[in-house]
């Protein structure tokens, strides 16, 4: 019987524990080397009564845990901490209601979008569990009040607390509020106290109470509180009357609402003040910087408790932090902010992601294009970048007394080569692609780890086409993208169908034959989509596409575009546009000049953001035919170290990526494998150089047993082939 303590194993079993995890690792327990002075429970193989013991032992030790769907196979070498923390990409997890924990107090960037809490496919056995699907501003008046409540509950309190401080905006946000103040800079020891006064507020349940006034009236009540901010947010109200709520009879802002009805209606103990940034008035650097607070409410602590949970899984998955840990990537400031440089194990996913493109499209019947990353800027005036896209630009060099730009798309450039000759309707569909690398201009604050770059590489494809053709050509692009994400292990989207907004170019019927054609594809390929009505560019209708990761969060990938004009962020759209500002034109059967038309289409975004997404996808822990390293070989003593490096060159020789590693003791060797997420462990001790084999683990499956060299290296090709792991 397992005798807890305070919710913990007793040291007496956890002391037994360690002493089951000494046992023999792979029977070389005979050597030196594989007993001396071996105290680390992650090195060891674990017996079935000790994995026991440590799963009771893990599951304890987080009070908010995550919880995998079934327990790790009894002769896993894993660490205490990977007993609750590994989690397959997609295996997502779930809250438990018997326990409390730490709050949270800062917060982690994310460009993904609507974050979510989803639940693994059955409940655990071993611990009460309860699903918690968290609810968003859009699915919840109630909690949209109570958001944009607390931004004015925040202020108030900020107020108190530093009657100096001035206010400005307070928005709800898609987790929570903020709320700008021109005031000192503050801590976190300040938002503590702010938190505090909130609480207060709370509990003295005061009304929220709404009020009319003329502009004038409003102008008044502004100018006796001295509130600058606020004049300038009224001059920029258009309508009449001016609507101001109040919280009690001591504090107010202009406001259209929605609140709660009284301070008393906001669970105190489901909000969190998470973190206080810097941001400029109005967003323009040249005026006043403001300290931003942040907070992030909910209905009810489950709520609160579920999204902390998310935030501490969504920060383990942070791609900056991990890609560093495994060194995939980095950002040298010597050579300036949001450049990337891949280093060898990062470039060796991006080859395989690149290899695995290119032949998709190829087989799809796309001709592949490499062009040039500068053009002269007379390039960029005919296309409307420079009129339209000239802030995200960098400047232009003088070349020979002529001006060249960085490229900051590369549709310019495939019309070029689509104008190199006169082309016949018969020639058509024409579809190329390239991986083409970009440059924007992008401010330095807003640079984000792989998600927000200076320097980035596009999966640009264009197709050029009949009218008629539009939508067999969008069908294919639907097919070819659902081809390439599940490849990655993305299986789950979401679809937005965008429409004519007021301000087009191009006539209605041209419109109309491309938004249809968008439609009937979809309608055919049998995706559930929604449609933004007048959401579309005004160069044409577009379809985006967003991709759910492990934990819900959706990532904005991929677009198509029917340009009827100028293309900009997309993963599909039909081009009005271009093809009139280049004059491209092809020749009917009449003999006559006509227009094609231009889809513009991009899967993947651009490898640097994707390649951010796959690593918190999978934490890291990618599958065994898109990781780096595939397999380490390890040998107990270097007196297997020949043999481990015929064992390499034998794996390398038939296309498996593999190194060996020695030098230390063995389950130092094992644990950094581990810690280095290598997919396959191959242990090479004497009985393995004298049979000729190796004995693996498996991160995934285990203990796989002792293997000839030529059935391991046909079981991994198996495993690739199939995207499955070993």
């Amino acid at each position: 019987m397992l005798i807890r303590r305070n919710g913990f194993l007793s040291r007496n079993h956890q002391a037994r524990a360690h002493k089951l995890l000494r046992l023999s690792l792979l029977g070389h327990t005979n050597t030196k080397q594989g007993t001396e002075e071996n105290h680390d429970p992650t090195s060891q193989q674990i017996p079935t009564e000790g994995m026991f013991i440590l799963q009771k032992m893990a599951a304890s030790s987080l009070s908010f845990s995550l919880l995998l769907p079934k327990p790790p196979p009894p002769l896993l070498p894993f660490s205490l901490r990977r007993c609750h923390k590994h989690l397959r990409p997609s295996e997502l997890f779930t809250a438990t209601r018997n326990v409390g924990g730490a709050r949270c107090s800062s917060s982690t960037a994310s460009v993904a979008t609507e974050p979510a809490i989803a639940a693994p496919q059955e409940a655990q056995k071993e611990e009460s569990t309860e699903r918690i699907v968290l609810p968003t501003n859009d699915s919840s008046e109630n909690l949209l009040r109570i958001r944009h409540t607390c931004a004015h509950v925040m202020a108030m309190a900020v107020q108190k607390l530093y009657p100096e401080a001035k206010v400005t905006i307070g928005p709800w946000i898609d987790n929570g509020f903020y709320y700008d103040f021109d005031m000192e800079p503050l801590t976190d020891k300040d938002l503590k106290r702010v938190k505090k006064e909130m609480d207060r507020i709370i509990s003295r349940n005061l009304p929220l109470v709404r009020e009319e006034v003329t502009r004038e009236e409003a102008k008044k009540r502004i100018m006796a509180v001295n509130e600058p901010y606020k004049m300038e947010i009224l001059d920029s109200i258009p309508q009449d009357p001016i609507t101001i709520y109040h919280i009690g009879e001591e504090w107010w802002d202009l406001c259209a609402g929605p609140h709660v009805e009284t301070t008393g209606n906001i669970n105190r103990k489901a909000i969190e003040l998470e973190s206080v940034a810097g941001a400029y008035w109005r967003g323009d650097e040249k005026r006043a910087m403001l300290q931003r607070i942040y907070g992030t409410a909910w209905e009810n602590e489950e709520q609160l408790m579920a999204y902390l949970h998310f935030k501490e899984e969504a920060k383990r998955r942070d791609h900056r932090r991990i890609g560093q840990d495994l060194d995939l990537f980095s950002i040298q400031d010597e050579a300036g902010g949001g450049l990337v440089f891949w280093h060898p194990k990062g470039a060796i996913v991006r080859h395989i992601i690149e290899d695995t493109w290119k032949k998709i499209h190829i087989n799809r019947g796309y001709d592949m294009l490499y062009t040039p990353h500068v053009a002269k800027a007379d390039l960029w005036k005919i296309s409307g970048h420079l009129d339209f896209y000239k802030e995200n630009m960098f400047d232009q060099m003088d070349i020979e007394d002529e001006q060249y730009q960085l490229r900051p798309m590369n549709c310019p450039y495939h019309i070029l080569v689509y104008k190199r000759k006169l082309h016949s309707y018969r020639d058509f569909p024409i579809r190329v692609a390239e991986l083409g690398t970009v440059y924007r201009y992008e401010l330095s604050g807003s640079l984000h780890g792989l998600f927000r770059v200076r320097g980035f590489t596009q999966d640009d494809a264009h197709i050029f086409c009949l009218e008629d053709q539009i939508k067999d050509e969008i069908r294919g692009v639907l097919d070819l993208t659902e081809e390439i994400l599940l490849q990655f292990g993305f299986s789950r989207y979401e679809v937005n169908l965008s429409t004519r907004p007021e301000k087009a170019v191009g006539d209605d019927e041209i419109w109309e034959k491309a938004t249809c054609a968008l439609k009937d594809a979809l309608d055919d390929k049998g995706w559930s989509y929604q449609v933004d009505e007048g959401g579309g560019a005004f160069y044409g209708p577009k379809i985006d596409l967003k991709i759910e990761d492990a934990l819900g969060r959706k990532w904005q990938c991929s677009t198509i575009q029917v340009n009827l004009t100028l293309p900009l962020l997309f993963f599909a759209h039909v081009d009005f546009n271009l093809p009139q500002r280049f004059d491209i034109t092809y020749v009917d059967a009449d003999q006559e000049r006509k227009r094609p038309i231009m889809i513009h289409r991009a899967v993947l975004g651009s490898l640097e953001r994707f390649f951010g997404v796959l690593i918190e996808h999978y934490a890291g822990d990618f599958p065994l035919w898109l990781s780096p390293v595939q397999v380490r070989v390890l040998p107990v003593t270097d007196t297997q170290l020949e043999y481990c490096n015929n064992v390499a060159r034998e794996l390398k020789r038939n296309g498996i990526r593999a190194e060996v590693w020695h030098g230390e003791r063995l389950p130092k060797l094992i644990r950094n494998a581990e810690k280095q997420k290598t997919p396959l462990m191959a242990v090479v001790g004497a009985k393995e150089v004298e049979m000729q084999t190796v004995t693996v683990r498996s991160r995934f499956s285990g203990e796989l047993g002792t293997l000839e060299v030529d059935s391991f290296i046909s079981r991994i090709k198996d495993a690739c082939e199939n995207r499955t792991s070993l």
